[in-house]
């Protein structure tokens, strides 16, 4: 049902739609940096955007053959991805809060963060607050994103009965996350030197776009 939600998404007709819209999907991608230096790239501006539920995604980081995955879903490409995720998520509710990223080993980065707010299925299905695990493939070569994978701490009947049970919530399904409460802020890091002032540019011009 999800897959089929997310990827039925017509352009030009959906309100909803006009934040992508804004975003140059064919903006030149950013040099290569250490994997530690792009988690904390990525922790930045996935706190500011939450881009996991809003798809005000920076392409600058993403292959052009990046794939997504979760329980539900499989898409190909930043474009789809995030104008699947800007339709399925109430943009008035949903967030998506960063509890950490972090470069896992060579080529992975995960982020562990608490979804909640609303999905626009139905009249408006409310979501029990949930930990998702999203892990970050990255290109050792080109040191871009070219796979996204979401697992989430509740099995998915979990997930479904919370939303049109809401009473059973604590009883027979699992309590809610608990607020996220995070001691550090996230910042961007210093870039290396030979990064291009295109490279500059191109962020700079997405973080105008919020």
């Amino acid at each position: 049902v999800l897959s089929n939600f997310m990827q039925k998404e017509e352009r030009g007709g959906n309100k909803k739609s006009s934040l992508i819209d804004t975003i140059d999907f064919n903006a030149p991608k950013f040099q290569k940096v250490p994997i530690d230096t792009l988690a904390k790239i990525l922790d930045y501006e996935l706190t500011e955007k939450e881009w996991f539920v809003t798809g005000n995604v920076n392409p600058i980081y993403f292959s052009d053959d990046f794939e997504f995955q979760d329980p539900d879903v499989k898409l190909s490409g930043i474009e789809n991805y995030a104008r699947g995720v800007n339709k399925l998520f109430d943009q008035n509710t949903a967030r998506a809060e960063i509890i950490s990223c972090v470069a896992s080993n060579s080529n992975i980065i995960t982020v562990t963060w608490r979804l909640s707010g609303k999905v626009n299925i139905g009249p408006g299905l409310a979501i029990k607050p949930y930990i998702c695990y999203t892990n970050f493939t990255v290109n050792e070569e080109s040191c871009l994103v070219c796979f996204q994978e979401d697992e989430f701490d509740i099995p998915q009947w979990d997930v479904l009965l919370s939303s049109l049970f809401p009473f059973l919530i604590g009883m027979v399904t699992s309590s809610p996350a608990p607020p996220v409460e995070r001691q550090d802020v996230p910042v961007m890091p210093k870039l290396p030197n030979n990064n291009s002032a295109g490279f500059l540019d191109s962020i700079l011009g997405v973080f105008q776009q919020k």
